[in-house]
């Protein structure tokens, strides 16, 4: 899925104003500019629009987390993974939203999008795993649709 889509989603599901948006990419530690995220948050047919990268998807995440949950000190900060897949993507949002096995169920069959379970945890290994699954895109965007349904109401 586009980089700049997921952004997207994710700041209309939290109604996250654009200097929102600037402060949870900073949270993870890396310095981006309000017309910078105002430029990925346009459109892609829109005059301006800038392609986020994998490096801003993956800080912004990081950042939701800290922002949702809080920073844990008693671990040190983790590496930023890269490239940016749906997995991750997937794997990202079920930690900020402390999402347990159930609730992805739910959110994906409110969406008339069902998942066997073994199907959901193949998603979730690690890359190189005889049971890793790539998340496609549709899974992805159904997933946000149903996230942010289930957060908004």
């Amino acid at each position: 899925m586009i980089n700049n889509d997921v952004l997207r989603s994710v700041r209309y599901m939290l109604d996250l104003s654009d200097p929102k948006v600037v402060q949870v990419i900073q949270l993870s530690g890396l310095e981006v500019d309000l017309d910078t995220v105002r430029a990925y948050l346009k459109k892609d047919e829109e005059e301006g629009y800038l392609e986020c990268d994998d490096e801003v998807l993956a800080h912004f995440l990081d950042g939701l987390i800290v922002h949702l949950r809080g920073k844990d000190d008693s671990r040190p900060a983790q590496p930023i993974e890269l490239p940016v897949t749906n997995n991750m993507v997937l794997k990202k949002l079920r930690v900020a939203f402390e999402l347990k096995e159930d609730d992805l169920h739910e959110i994906l069959q409110s969406v008339d999008f069902p998942v066997s379970k073994p199907e959901l945890s193949a998603l979730f290994r690690k890359f190189g795993h005889s049971n890793y699954r790539t998340c496609g895109d549709q899974l992805l965007r159904n997933f946000l649709k149903g996230l942010t349904q289930r957060v908004r109401g």
